[in-house]
Parts: C-alpha cells; sequence; structure tokens
C-alpha cells in the first residue's frame, strides 16, 4: 500500500475510533434519538451539496428503495441502539464488541449464498463468539439484558449493509447513496428529535461532541473511506474494522477513565483471530462479484 494509503489508512482509524467516546459524553445530555437526527442531519448538509454537485444523488434517488433499506440497516437502527446502549455500558467495551461485525457478516454473506462457509471459516466465527463471551462475561462492566441485546442488533446491522451496498447498489457512486441515507435518516429522526429537544442547552462538552460526530466521524469519515478504497481497494479498507475498536478502548480508558478488564483484553484478541479467520479467503477461492 502506498504512502497515500496508509496515511488515509491510520485517519479512518482513528475517525472511526473516537465515535464510542463523543457517543458516551453526549447521551449523558441528550437522548440517543436526538443524537441520531443531530449526526445525520450535520452529515447530511456537508455531503448533500457534493454528491448533487457530481450528479451521484440522482442515481441514488433512482435507488431509492434499496438506499432506503441501506439506510434503516446501517444508520437508523444501529446507531439509535449503539446511543441508547452506551447510556449503560462503558464505550470501550461497546467500541471492542463490534470488533465481531466481519465474524457475522461472514454468517450472512453465506446464508444468502455470498459467499461460501467452510470448516475453516467456522472455527473462526466459534472462536470470534467465544470473544464476545469472554468480553462480556469475565469482568466487564455489569450492564442490562436490553443493552446487551441492543449492541448484538447493532452489530447484526453493520453487517448486513454491505450486503445489501454488494446486491442492490454496487453501481451506484457511494457518496451518493450516503448522502442520501443521510438525508432520509435526518428526516426520520425529526420528530423525535423536537418532542426529545432538551430543557436546555447542553454543556460545551456535549455540543462538541455532536458536532465532531457529525462532521468529523460522518461527512469526514465516509470521505476518507471512498478515498482509502480508492486508494487501496476495498479488501484491504475492510481491515479498519479491526484497528477502531482498539482505538476506542484506549480512549474509553484514558479519557473517561474505564477500566479495561482482563476479559475485555483476552476476549479482544479472540474476536480478531476469530474474524480474520472467519472473512479470509482460501488460496484458490475467488473473490465474488
Amino acid at each position: 500500500m502506498s504512502a497515500k494509503g496508509w496515511a488515509l489508512f491510520a485517519a479512518l482509524c482513528v475517525i472511526w475510533g473516537i465515535p464510542y467516546l463523543l457517543i458516551k459524553v453526549a447521551v449523558a445530555h441528550v437522548t440517543p434519538a436526538t443524537l441520531v437526527f443531530c449526526r445525520t442531519a450535520v452529515g447530511a448538509l456537508l455531503l448533500l451539496p457534493v454528491a448533487a454537485a457530481r450528479g451521484d444523488l440522482r442515481q441514488a434517488l433512482a435507488r431509492w428503495p434499496s438506499v432506503l433499506a441501506f439506510t434503516v440497516v446501517e444508520m437508523g437502527v444501529p446507531w439509535l441502539f449503539l446511543s441508547d446502549a452506551e447510556r449503560q455500558l462503558p464505550s470501550s467495551l461497546v467500541g471492542l464488541v463490534i470488533a465481531a461485525v466481519p465474524s457475522v457478516a461472514a454468517i450472512l454473506a453465506a446464508l444468502v449464498g455470498h459467499e461460501r462457509l467452510d470448516a475453516r471459516r467456522g472455527a473462526g466465527l466459534l472462536v470470534g463468539f467465544a470473544g464476545v463471551a469472554a468480553m462480556l462475561g469475565l469482568g466487564s462492566a455489569a450492564g442490562s439484558a436490553r443493552a446487551f441485546a441492543e449492541l448484538g442488533l447493532v452489530v447484526v446491522g453493520y453487517a448486513a449493509a454491505p450486503l445489501i451496498v454488494a446486491r442492490r447498489l454496487s453501481d451506484v457512486p457511494s457518496l451518493g447513496v450516503v448522502a442520501l441515507s443521510l438525508g432520509a435518516c435526518a428526516v426520520g429522526y425529526l420528530p423525535a428529535a423536537i418532542v426529545q429537544a432538551p430543557s436546555h442547552v447542553p454543556p460545551l462538552a456535549a455540543l462538541a461532541s455532536l458536532a465532531v460526530l457529525g462532521v468529523v466521524c460522518t461527512a469526514a469519515a465516509f470521505l476518507v473511506a471512498f478515498a482509502l478504497i480508492a486508494e487501496a481497494g476495498p479488501v484491504r479498507a475492510t481491515v479498519v474494522t479491526y484497528v477502531n475498536p482498539a482505538v476506542a478502548a484506549v480512549l474509553g480508558a484514558t479519557v473517561l477513565g474505564e477500566r479495561l478488564t482482563v476479559g475485555m483484553l483476552a476476549g479482544f484478541a479472540l474476536v480478531l483471530l476469530g474474524s480474520v479467520g472467519a472473512t479470509r479467503r482460501a488460496p484458490a477461492e475467488p473473490a465474488p462479484g
């Protein structure tokens, strides 16, 4: 990978590693629905003009049913549940569990016939899920069953969204899909954001967290992701999924003072090992078209 590719990769690892910290700060003062609205509205305001100017928005509008499905699975449901789960769980734990996304994606890809799930990948899945169990059960902070269930749905959503893109939107410019999705999600959450608006102005830390989530972790992050895919290819770009949870854990421990337990660290290592095994193709196996 080129120097430019490595720079984009490092930037995306950090950009997609800090949302967990920012969400933890913001949901102490605004509701999860308000947070999702603010994040998507800011991102849409920045990306919609760019997508429209490039002509990408028109192509995405022509495929609006699939874009709407992607919006619900990638943003609408996961971002709400992720924010709600962080009201009870440490941001570091949440970030580490998200590392299970590639393993779940491998299962979903096998179920829809997109890829084959052989014994080697099956073993990787077992190792990965053992890691999740270790993170949630061996000394991790206590949380309600609802928060853990929400986190599970977040992982499934993040894993399913790329399949929708691959099967329904692969020929549509990514920027148009993301910009339209952000706009649709913001419109969908607008009523809830109005009803649940805070009775007083949130503190500066919460406002700054919402701003950074929208500008950096959403709008800029997608632009960096597109540039990384163009520079290094889609396969290498997915490796960022293995790194940003570690960034989330470090930030949670150093900034918020969250405790990193042995179970969390050991579980994260198992999740990474399992994800690599579950997603790596055999040498003779061709990549899906």
